[in-house]
């Protein structure tokens, strides 16, 4: 397709969209897709359009289903509406309902310390339900999927040319605690459930976006993100989230014993991850990645500083 007139094309193309008034391309985020917003015949947005590589076809439609799942579960979230491909030009489509709201990281900030928690409690008790849903799938267990992914990065990390700060203690944190991960369930994954991924509107949380990288795994794994991303813009809602999570009670010694050793795992597929997909925001990424290691002072601590110092002020 000519890049001139592409939005007009797909709109004549797709059926779903053939009454829409305009696209309007979507910039932010890591998404290898092409995101639109969707305009009705008077000037409100309705969808979300996802184009992709048609090779990617099959996957996508595992997300499709995975919104119907979500659907079912009663999920703040975009609904499933349409999905295919134009095979003469090489891409597959999606399309979902717009979920209205701005980013969480951008308007927690502008909240006070209260609205921020109860948000966070929302987004809590959505991960739950999120997190209802069995692989219907016969899967290979969840430790040994994991324990071979990290052990690719960890390959990866020693070539590579980059050192976290006080990697000696990281590493030998998470070879000392590889084993706690036996038996853990495979349960539906959002896998990337962070403000920038949460919606807010009017000072409420509206929703949940963004579910292409769904997985099936540790629920306790789902909160990593919070660790690198949610608590830097927001600690009161990063523990509202943990509290609406486990229904207004503190996570107790275990699942904490597995954030840090999920998070540990993160930070060496971080560099690993930032050097392939965006190597010129690496000075960024490693700031994040040392921000955490003194959050857990080199993992000495299980519960980071951010979440015990509120406690504390509380």
């Amino acid at each position: 397709m000519s890049n001139l007139n592409l939005s007009e094309q797909l709109r004549r193309r797709i059926p779903a969209l053939q009454s829409s008034s305009r696209l309007e391309k979507i910039h932010k985020g890591y998404s290898s897709d092409d995101k639109y917003v969707v305009y009705d015949g008077s000037g409100c947005p309705r969808y979300i359009l996802r184009t992709f590589g048609i090779e990617r076809e099959n996957n996508k439609h595992l997300e499709f289903r995975s919104l119907t799942w979500m659907e079912e579960q009663g999920v703040r979230c975009s609904r499933p509406v349409e999905i295919g491909a134009l095979p003469d030009h090489g891409i597959g489509y999606m399309i979902v309902s717009f979920v209205e709201g701005n980013d969480a990281s951008e308007e927690l900030p502008l909240l006070a310390p209260e609205q921020q928690f109860h948000i966070g409690m929302e987004a809590g008790l959505e991960l739950r339900k999120i997190h209802q849903i069995r692989c219907p799938d016969k899967l290979a267990p969840w430790h040994e999927r994991m324990a071979a992914k990290h052990h690719r990065y960890r390959t990866e990390y020693n070539k590579c040319g980059i050192s976290i700060r006080d990697e000696e203690r990281l590493l030998s944190f998470i070879d000392e605690n590889l084993h706690i991960m036996q038996d853990r369930p495979n349960l539906f994954q959002h896998d990337d459930f962070h403000v920038g991924n949460l919606l807010v509107k009017d000072g409420k949380f509206s929703g949940v976006i963004d579910f292409n990288r769904y997985d099936w795994g540790d629920p306790v794994h789902e909160f990593v993100k919070v660790g690198m991303f949610s608590a830097e813009a927001s600690v009161p809602f990063s523990v509202g989230q943990l509290y609406g999570y486990h229904e207004g009670r503190e996570p107790d010694r275990q699942f904490w014993r597995l954030y840090s050793l999920y998070l540990a795992m993160t930070l060496i597929s971080s560099v690993v991850w930032i050097l392939k997909v965006k190597p010129e925001e690496l000075e960024l990424m490693m700031a994040k990645i040392h921000k955490v290691m003194e959050d857990h002072e080199g993992f000495g601590l299980l519960v980071p500083k951010w979440y015990s110092q509120y406690q504390h002020q509380s």
